[in-house]
């Protein structure tokens, strides 16, 4: 039988690629799209995050790394006409490294003088982690988390193309495994956690 898909932001981005990939799915069934550019129209309604299996990586790896290097900071990358600041990539990475990581050594942002907002925005709910967003021309979508430790450094790094393809395999993926779920899961977080444990 097949799944029926309802997608939301179906004009955007990254909808505009992963709508013609739902129809060409066997096991797939698009069944409503909703966009703001059609708002009063009868649409149906999904909701979903980044759907890269490597931004997903990304996030797993330096979560692992989180629990040995307490000093982290992202850097956010993306073109000179992206809206938005950080990308919600960035962001949700910065949130989950604030409830796992310890203290960091690195001074408090309420203990610089200066210009304090050169360190870049506080963000996350635990130990907050300073996130800084370029807006460039020349930059697609990047996003790295830095960990510092006594003489050594690493650097988790995520860089997408420029088309929305990444988005469209982990969109078909999670569309696939959602029965499996009940309740709010970060469906492509869980998968990614039961590949790994294999």
């Amino acid at each position: 039988m097949a799944i029926g898909v309802v997608m939301a932001g179906a004009t955007g981005w990254v909808g505009k690629a992963l709508v013609p990939a739902i129809l060409m799915q066997e096991d797939m069934r698009l069944v409503g799209a909703v966009a703001r550019s059609t708002a009063g129209h009868d649409v149906g309604v999904v909701a979903a995050g980044n759907y890269s299996i490597t931004a997903t990586l990304m996030k797993k790896f330096a979560q692992m790394a989180a629990q040995y290097g307490p000093d982290v900071e992202i850097i956010d990358y993306a073109s000179a006409r992206k809206p938005d600041a950080p990308s919600g990539t960035a962001l949700e990475l910065a949130e989950t490294l604030s409830e796992i990581r310890r203290a960091p050594t690195a001074l408090p942002t309420s203990e610089v003088f200066g210009h304090p907002e050169a360190r870049g925005a506080t963000m996350g709910e635990g130990t907050a982690v300073q996130v800084h967003s370029l807006r460039l021309p020349s930059y697609q979508l990047s996003c790295e988390a830095v960990f510092g430790l006594p003489e050594e450094r690493l650097t988790i790094r995520h860089d997408a193309g420029t088309s929305a393809v990444p988005y469209v395999a982990g969109a078909l993926l999670a569309i696939r495994r959602v029965r499996e779920f009940s309740g709010l899961v970060r469906v492509l977080d869980a998968l990614m956690d039961e590949t790994l444990s294999v």
